[in-house]
């Protein structure tokens, strides 16, 4: 077996979009910061999200069934830093922010990249995290061109355009 250690120095170096999940419904509103967001189909359009079972927020995303996944741009760091903050009660995070609703009734964050609004259409539980499988009701893309990512324990910012080969 892999040491732990060994496989998290490696994961750091996978860098990845920052982006806050949020829900809402009978659960309440709660939200954290992700970066275990991944595409998994266009037909039907399909997102996977992993989520720590441990989190204070795991069972209520489970009851509400919705989220949205909230993709950051490089002026939002703080909002980052908010939503992994476990000393800010779930006002205060959301409280900090503007936030409108799409589809499902998930906070959409206004000056997102991107909002990719959700229903939780299955999961299932590997190791410490649920992967939620979740269909997209409704997409809204946002004004930024710069995106946030983490690489390597730190935040970066993505604004410089490639040349297309």
């Amino acid at each position: 077996m892999v040491d732990i250690q060994l496989f998290r120095n490696g994961m750091s170096l996978l860098g990845g979009a920052v982006t806050v999940i949020t829900t809402d419904g009978d659960a309440g509103r709660f939200g954290f910061t992700a970066t275990a967001v991944s595409s998994v189909t266009d037909e039907p359009p399909t997102l996977l999200v992993c989520m720590n079972r441990n989190s204070y927020a795991h069972e209520h995303f489970k009851t509400n069934k919705t989220l949205c996944v909230n993709v950051l741009t490089g002026e939002h760091q703080g909002v980052s830093w908010d939503f992994a903050n476990r000393e800010l009660t779930s006002e205060e995070r959301f409280a900090k922010h503007h936030w409108s609703c799409l589809k499902t009734g998930a906070p959409a964050l206004d000056e997102a990249l991107v909002n990719f609004d959700c229903v939780i259409h299955e999961s299932h539980e590997m190791g410490s995290h649920t992967v939620f499988y979740c269909r997209i009701a409704d997409v809204r893309i946002g004004n930024a061109d710069d995106g946030l990512v983490y690489f390597n324990r730190a935040y970066h910012c993505l604004n410089d355009k490639s040349v297309a080969s």
